[in-house]
């Protein structure tokens, strides 16, 4: 061994105890622990740059000291949400029964934003009749667009939507586009030049500047959300590209559940991109114009869910948590990850265990084996519990569903895995209507009849070499 190498080897063992130090005292889930100081030990440099680059809790601290830091302005947007929905008068507080007013009142406290109602509630689950919807209240806007994307391809409906900006942006609307700087780092600057020459606003969250201040390749904004003119918002998981129309043969059909909102509960959705503009952005959205007096077109009860490590606790963990264990019939999951946290998973046990219907519906063509091979590491314990699972293979299933017992429905752009609940900006929807539950609950059923299912024969009999990739992925789950 040259000189160099070992006086490299001697600083790593000297380095290591004080990094292993940082992760002990970071008090995280045990099995996230033990893998980043497995990671760590086991390669030496790498481990502790990995750890340092995505196992830091500088990021998390950061986006909260900011958080605090406008507290002042933030209070100033639930100022401007709460006083017109409240002040639209009788019809906007929502009827509950009592099981489903307990989830909503921890959603709130999770979340801060209550149900609301007097909704008018669409789905999409076919991609052109989703941008269709998104074009047409694009072309309807009167005051301003704000849209805000994990991923915007620069492809031809990427470009098609760029052009519809600024020619709305041309045409007198304000115009405001929220990226994140990971998922769209294919946008160079001839793409971004006529929405700025135009007037649109275009701000990344958390550009990829490796000595920068916020720099933070690990921690996304992962929302995909449309305000338009405060009245109608969009949400769910749909990004803006040629790949979800089914046009990448590698993966396609693509499939994914957005949903349109109209009524007060699109206020809730503006603060959220406000929220997120004035951190990226440094700009307050406040104001008449931006937060009017809502419309009451429908019946649905919406309350919205922003999600983030801003946040002390993780409300998703929680109101999963939450709807597992208050199903009384059923419970359906259709989630392109599924990486279920202890909590989660014994909720799902005790589900089955109590006599409700469970069923889970993944696809097995994926952008992510890895996450696919730590989903399979879990399907024994769920099955023997009798849980019924389903992997769809006609296509990538990208839509993140939740419904229970057909009363009450969650969707929207978060996976159920680590990041989703840790790590990323994501917002979710929870829609306490009955014609909505078991329209998406028929959506599931629909991919469970296409889809292979998942005997426990099966993952009994899958073999060694799959049983260790499952386990080497499941011991990296906390990571991914």
């Amino acid at each position: 061994m040259t000189p160099f190498w070992a006086i490299a080897l001697v600083v790593d063992y000297i380095l290591v105890p004080f990094v292993i130090a940082s992760v002990l005292r970071r008090r995280r889930e045990p099995m996230a622990m033990l893998a980043w100081i497995l990671v760590i030990l086991l390669m030496p440099y790498l481990g502790m740059g990995l750890y340092l680059l995505m196992g830091s809790n500088r990021v998390v601290r950061r986006t909260r000291r900011r958080r605090r830091r406008v507290a002042h302005l933030i209070t100033k947007l639930e100022f401007w949400t709460k006083q017109h929905v409240e002040g639209g008068g009788a019809g906007f507080e929502p009827h509950l029964a009592e099981d489903l007013r307990g989830v909503a009142q921890l959603g709130q406290r999770l979340s801060g934003m209550p149900a609301v109602a007097g909704n008018t509630v669409r789905l999409y689950q076919e991609a052109n009749e989703t941008y269709a919807a998104l074009e047409a209240a694009i072309r309807a806007a009167r005051h301003h667009v704000h849209m805000e994307y994990y991923i915007w391809r620069p492809d031809e409906t990427g470009l098609y939507f760029r052009d519809l900006l600024v020619e709305r942006a041309r045409a007198g609307v304000t115009c405001r586009l929220l990226l994140d700087s990971v998922g769209c780092w294919r946008l160079g600057r001839g793409f971004v030049r006529p929405l700025k020459a135009a007037g649109v606003e275009v701000v990344f969250f958390l550009p990829l500047r490796p000595f920068g201040r916020r720099f933070s390749p690990h921690m996304r904004n992962h929302r995909k959300i449309a305000v338009v003119d405060g009245q109608v918002a969009f949400l769910g998981s749909q990004n803006i590209g040629d790949e979800y129309r089914g046009r990448l043969r590698r993966l396609s059909p693509w499939y994914d559940t957005h949903m349109r909102i109209d009524g007060p509960a699109a206020l809730f959705v503006q603060r959220t991109f406000a929220e997120d503009w004035l951190y990226a952005a440094h700009e307050n959205i406040v104001g008449e114009e931006y937060f009017p007096r809502p419309p009451r077109p429908g019946e649905s009860i919406v309350q919205i869910m922003p999600t983030g490590p801003d946040q002390n606790v993780s409300p998703l963990d929680h109101i999963l948590f939450a709807a597992v264990s208050s199903a009384q019939r059923s419970i359906r999951i259709a989630t392109p990850y599924f990486v279920p946290g202890p909590g989660l998973r014994m909720a799902l046990i005790h589900a089955c265990s109590r006599g409700v219907e469970v069923k889970l519906v993944l696809p097995s063509r994926t952008d992510a084996r890895i996450t696919l091979w730590a989903a399979r590491s879990f399907y024994e314990e769920l099955l023997e519990a009798g849980a019924r699972i389903y992997e769809y293979e006609a296509g990538v299933l990208h839509s993140k569903i939740v419904t229970v017992d057909d009363r009450w429905c969650m969707l929207g752009s978060a996976n159920m895995d680590v990041r989703s609940f840790r790590l990323n900006f994501e917002v979710t929807g929870l829609i306490y209507d009955t014609g909505v539950s078991r329209a998406l609950a028929e959506s599931i059923e629909s991919f469970c009849r296409r889809a292979r299912h998942i005997a426990l024969r099966d993952v009994r009999e899958r073999g060694l070499p799959r049983e260790l990739l499952e386990g080497l992925a499941r011991i990296l789950t906390p990571l991914l």
